[in-house]
């Protein structure tokens, strides 16, 4: 942890911010409701806090494009009974490139609630026995699939396996009775994110903006993780 660092628990003790914020992915902020949540122009945030631009997207029918496949070696498979321990490693080895960090911060209890819940489904990718991809799915709303993780580690990406990986996820989702798919991205992601969700696609439909204590002053992820966030010492 950094010296002089602020701590996710004492802000949250403190009020300051959420723990767990439920979105509006239903439709998109009016102006005037924007300019009473967030005003025009610039503003300051708390030292300590990193904020982002989410954009949410959805789709209404399932693409006519052909299925990708994995490439001989490659498989996914449903990610069965995980402890939080285990499901935490993936998710660190996938998302911490990108600040991923809620299911960290998350309690025990909580997390193996959603990681047992019939409604959620999820999946890892591996190549020859190595874990390098993470999927999951939400089907909690009625006639809904939330894509809710979608990534690879590292080493896995520029090789065509996020398509196939996309492929999967579209396959899975409209398997099921829904008639609805979204997703959300933010301009902490790969800069790639959004233009590839679009090509798969979904839509852009709302925008919104995200603040949050950044995890790795708290050392909830290592300091030297997501380059293109600048680090900011909260104590400076």
């Amino acid at each position: 942890m950094l010296q002089g660092s602020i701590t996710l628990n004492g802000l949250l003790a403190a009020g300051k911010i959420p723990t767990f914020k439920q979105l509006d992915d239903k439709k998109a902020i009016s102006m005037s409701e924007q300019q009473s949540v967030l005003p025009f122009g610039y503003s300051d945030l708390a030292p300590g806090f990193i904020a982002t631009v989410v954009t949410h997207l959805e789709m209404y029918d399932k693409p006519t494009t052909e299925p990708v496949k994995f490439p001989e070696g490659i498989t996914i498979e449903p990610l069965t009974s995980p402890t939080p321990a285990d499901y935490r490693k993936l998710y660190r080895a996938v998302g911490a490139e990108w600040l991923w960090s809620s299911r960290l911060l998350m309690p025990d209890t909580e997390l193996l609630t959603i990681l047992n819940r019939k409604s959620v489904d999820i999946y890892v990718v591996c190549d020859k026995g190595e874990d390098i991809g993470l999927l999951e799915l939400d089907f909690s709303e009625s006639e809904e699939c939330e894509l809710v993780y979608f990534g690879l580690v590292g080493r896995a990406t520029g090789k065509g396996l996020g398509k196939a990986l996309m492929s999967e996820a579209i396959e899975r989702a409209w398997a099921r009775p829904i008639k609805r798919f979204w997703v959300h991205t933010c301009t902490f992601d790969s800069p790639g994110a959004l233009r590839f969700y679009i090509r798969t696609g979904f839509k852009p439909y709302a925008f919104q903006v995200e603040v949050q204590a950044d995890p790795r002053l708290a050392g909830i992820l290592p300091a030297d993780v997501a380059p293109h966030v600048p680090l900011i010492n909260a104590s400076r």
